[in-house]
């Protein structure tokens, strides 16, 4: 099973390299992690997912607890929090394709953000379904590159 963890973190050095090896140290994986600055500047959130049943969360929630400069950490459980993803995809284009994959991009209300005489780079900024969908679709076209930012989620309350 999935699991969407968040930590706000005192803003220091090493934390980062603290709350990855906890994950390493004890074999769990890290699907996607993405660190960045709160509207406190002394503070930064952690949005991590990973697999596991609900011991093994329970297990990484209790350790991330014991870790030095962890302020909090919230196991987000579905339909308690909102969540996206940014892509960045370079679609390789000819001019047949290219109007496709613009009307297409439209659709998904993304955002064309570079165009080459044999490429488009498209961002695309949603839920994680919507964006595996999307990056589905431009599969048939040749995708060239793509970098994915990690989910970042807020809670609803």
């Amino acid at each position: 099973m999935r699991h969407t963890i968040s930590v706000l973190v005192e803003n220091k050095f090493g934390v980062l390299t603290r709350v990855a090896g906890l994950f390493s140290g004890r074999g769990y994986n890290i699907d996607t992690l993405n660190v960045g600055p709160t509207q406190d500047p002394k503070t930064s959130r952690m949005t991590i997912v990973t697999h596991g049943d609900e011991a093994t969360l329970e297990q990484i929630v209790k350790q991330l607890n014991k870790l030095p400069d962890v302020i909090k950490v919230q196991d987000f459980r579905e339909g308690e929090y909102v969540d996206r993803e940014l892509v960045l995809v370079k679609v390789a284009v000819d001019s047949k394709s290219r109007a496709e994959v613009m009307q297409i991009t439209d659709i998904f209300r993304a955002k064309i953000v570079d165009v080459q005489p044999k490429s488009l780079a498209i961002e695309i900024t949603g839920a994680e379904s919507k964006v595996e969908k999307f990056v589905g679709l431009m599969d048939s076209f040749g995708v060239q590159e793509i970098t994915r930012t990690g989910k970042v989620a807020l809670p609803r309350k």
